[in-house]
């Protein structure tokens, strides 16, 4: 099979025709067509799943990462790839009552397996080689909400405030606010009509003013928050009018029977739902993120459902647009998530992004038994349809009838429901606007189809899996820094801190603030606070960036009371700070220069020396694409985002090389049909030469062998007519030969031509993979007048045990 990956072409199956009978040619969907979304339609048993895998191992091998929602546990099956497609590859995975049915063993079953996909590999133009490569492309993951069976996905430990730009606009804020309150709701069982339900309007005004002021809130919080909301007023209602004190804690009590339970704790643990960062490894490597639900409880399936789709949408919206397929949201078995008279959670962000996803480089992919699953909103945001077996006759008139209109007079409705009805098992019809229909029949899949996967089945695909190092979040990186106490003495116990009980008397020049302190916090330790403002710019690279550091630096009462090595980036935004303790710790001593309001005057001037030496920004540069990364942005993003630009340049280049090549292909095509039309035409004329001259001569010969005269007159002026048409005969045959010479030249012309195509493609091929190419650094350095220094003051550190800073980033 030839080598499309790189094209951006998905190799699907091989074309069929309508009376289904299977033919070479390959069945090929350019990448950007998915970015008018598409909808699988198949009753169980169709092939449905094997083309939702075929669609995605495709994605994979062209580097294009997916968020992938799977309620019934087939699309695991992702993990089960063996370059190898040895026997003991396949044996975990042998169903032993399907072996015990045959009288075979397990580990014959094995071998029969192995040898059958193997073979069932070559047969559709597939090697072991491609499978390497499927599993080199792309990493894949299966998350598990509220499970650890797979890799944990926190959904609601930090319900972070949005971006500012989200912040900045009141629709995407509201989008967002409400897709969360009905999530959470949905998830208790509460009615949550956004313009009705009072639960809802409470919980959104809190969110709303939590979130615009840029603080993220958690569940402890907001249960707080719902029984002392902060708010005179909803709407014009008074609070206490609208939503008694005795209600609301009501709402507050099933919040907190959520939180307490045992089984909830895992919701709140793993990575963050941020398709950014799942979407991608920290090395930039695209990622098949798999959200495996079936597990789960309705409520909570659409619960999670309707958070992903709003992360979805909120990742969106901060892109720049783009015709480049960047990213698929296949969505299996959409049943109950999208209907058309209901109104779920999900419903509303699932329909957002049908309706924007395209311009930013999202797909979407629904797949459903039933077309009358689906919101008629959504199918009409749809432009690819592939249609398998369905189960009744009334579905096959009704998608038939839809169909007819949604693509136009190009669909005959009576003659689709017929084409429907024939179709067999892994057979399909695929339908575009303003195409003509296409009958194929979907290749085998590189990943070993075993059906649904139980928890535990996750659990030991993913043991097999090579491990990948998450990127850690600020928190994280905060609780990695240095203690800043000594974590033992040289006896080896505990570091003797003198802890007060009280809050020194201080002058009041000397400026005092604290950190926020998490559950971790056993007391408060004094230390240097500054927060300074850098300033780096290079109108070359066209980058300019400002940072502000809040530096915290631990004094000790010897003759050299401060040590800027030890100085420590606390990653806590200035505007955190708080101007009284959060909670009542004992205070640890404090050194006798840090109640001295001289210090800080030297103290700032070593701070701003300090800004300048050590604070820089290094940033990444593409040799290939020229492009520099953001301030801030990591190594991984960068090169998912280099990876979206190779994709845009290489379809721009496509686009370009299909433009340049199609009208010298139709030409040629055209003199290649007459040249062969020629050619059978001299063919034709010949071979009726040949038989006209045979009955003449063998009328010649049997008169003259057996007629009554040995040689008549007759007989001597039909044969001279028959020698005539016999030299007519070679004429002809010299012109056959003539046009059978000009058909082979202009083949060979046509193999020149398609090598000079071929020989273009394999330059595209063959540019800078953006995953793996080298990239080089940049490093900018401030200016002196580029640092200032915007407080000085004594800064409160909560910190654990053994001097281990314990606050909230």
């Amino acid at each position: 099979m030839h080598d499309y990956e790189k094209l951006g072409i998905f190799y699907l199956g091989r074309v069929q025709t309508p009376k289904g009978e299977t033919t070479p040619e390959w069945m090929l969907l350019e990448s950007r067509d998915l970015l008018t979304h598409g909808v699988i339609l198949g009753m169980t048993g169709s092939g449905k799943t094997g083309l939702g895998i075929a669609l995605l191992e495709e994605a994979a091998i062209d580097g294009i990462p997916a968020l992938v929602l799977d309620p019934k546990g087939d699309l695991g099956n992702l993990l089960l790839t063996f370059p190898e497609l040895r026997p003991a590859d396949f044996l975990p995975w042998m169903d032993r009552e399907k072996a015990a049915r045959p009288g075979l063993s397990t580990e014959a079953l094995a071998e029969e397996t192995a040898r059958s996909w193997r073979q069932g590999l070559a047969d559709w133009g597939q090697d072991p080689e491609r499978i390497r490569r499927l599993r080199e492309a792309a990493e894949v993951v299966v998350y598990t909400p509220g499970s650890t069976a797979g890799r944990p996905v926190s959904v609601l430990a930090s319900l972070s405030a949005p971006a500012e730009a989200v912040r900045q606009d009141p629709e995407n804020l509201g989008d967002r606010v409400q897709a969360t309150v009905s999530g959470i709701l949905g998830l208790l069982e509460v009615p949550a009509d956004p313009l009705k339900s009072r639960e809802h309007l409470l919980l959104s005004a809190l969110f709303q003013k939590v979130w615009s002021q840029g603080r993220d809130l958690t569940l402890e919080e907001l249960i707080h928050l719902v029984q002392n909301p902060g708010l005179p007023r909803i709407g014009v209602l008074e609070l206490e009018s609208f939503y008694p004190a005795g209600d609301r804690f009501e709402l507050a009590m099933r919040l907190n029977s959520l939180v307490a339970s045992p089984s909830f704790q895992v919701w709140l643990q793993g990575e963050p739902l941020d398709p950014a960062r799942l979407l991608y490894t920290p090395e930039g490597r695209p990622r098949l993120a798999i959200f495996s639900t079936a597990h789960l409880t309705d409520p909570e399936r659409i619960f999670f459902t309707t958070m992903l789709a709003q992360a979805a949408l909120t990742w969106i919206r901060g892109l720049p647009g783009t015709s480049s397929l960047r990213a698929l949201f296949y969505l299996d078995e959409i049943f109950g998530f999208l209907p058309p008279v209901a109104n779920p959670p999900s419903k509303r962000p699932l329909l957002t992004l049908l309706k924007q996803a395209r311009a930013f480089g999202l797909g979407l992919v629904l797949a459903t038994q039933n077309p009358v699953d689906l919101d008629y909103k959504a199918l009409a945001n749809a432009g690819i349809w592939f249609v398998g077996r369905l189960q009744t006759d009334r579905d096959r008139m009704k998608v038939s009838e839809g169909l007819a209109q949604a693509l136009g007079s190009a669909v005959d409705p009576k003659g689709l429901q017929e084409a429907l009805g024939s179709l067999q098992h892994r057979s399909f019809l695929l339908l575009t606007p303003g195409q003509v229909p296409t009958f194929f029949k979907t290749r085998q899949t590189m990943s070993y189809l075993c059906g649904p996967m139980t928890r535990e089945d996750l659990r030991r695909a993913q043991e097999s899996s090579p491990p990948t190092t998450a990127t850690p979040t600020a928190s994280a990186r905060a609780l990695q820094t240095p203690p800043l106490v000594e974590e033992a003495t040289e006896t080896g116990g505990k570091a003797a801190t003198e802890v007060s009980s009280g809050r020194p008397v201080l002058p009041p020049e000397i400026h005092q603030a604290w950190l926020p302190a998490d559950p971790s916090a056993q007391t408060w330790k004094p230390v240097f606070l500054g927060v300074g403002r850098v300033h780096v710019e290079d109108r070359k690279l066209g980058t300019r960036a400002d940072r502000e550091l809040l530096v915290l630096v631990p004094v000790t009462s010897g003759p050299l009371p401060m040590d800027w090595s030890s100085a420590l980036e606390s990653g806590l935004a200035p505007a955190r700070l708080e101007s009284a303790p959060s909670v009542d710790l004992p205070c640890e001593a404090l050194a006798p220069s840090l109640a001295d309001p001289h210090s800080y005057v030297r103290w700032g001037k070593e701070f701003a020396d300090w800004l300048y030496r050590t604070q820089k920004l290094e940033l990444y540069r593409s040799p290939s694409l020229g492009l520099v990364s953001a301030p801030g942005e990591s190594e991984g993003e960068f090169r998912a985002r280099l990876a979206q630009a190779w994709r845009e340049r290489r379809d721009e280049q496509i686009a370009a090389l299909q433009a340049r090549y199609a009208p010298r292909m139709e030409k040629f095509k055209a003199r290649l049909e007459r040249a062969a039309e020629a050619a059978a035409k001299k063919e034709a004329d010949l071979s009726q030469q040949r038989v006209n001259t045979a009955v003449s001569f063998g009328s010649t010969l049997m008169g003259a062998l057996f007629g009554r005269k040995a040689l008549s007159v007759s007989n001597v002026q039909r044969a001279g007519s028959t020698w005539k048409s016999a030299s007519r005969v070679r004429e002809e045959e010299r012109q056959v030969e003539r046009a059978r010479e000009k058909l082979a030249d202009l083949q060979e012309e046509g193999r020149s031509l398609e090598a000079q195509f071929q020989a273009e493609v394999q330059a595209l091929q063959e540019q800078v993979d953006p995953i793996r190419e080298p990239l080089e650094t940049v490093e900018l350095r401030p200016r002196r007048t580029d640092v200032a220094v915007r407080l000085l003051g004594l800064g409160w550190a909560p910190v654990g045990p053994t001097g281990k800073p314990a606050w909230r980033v």
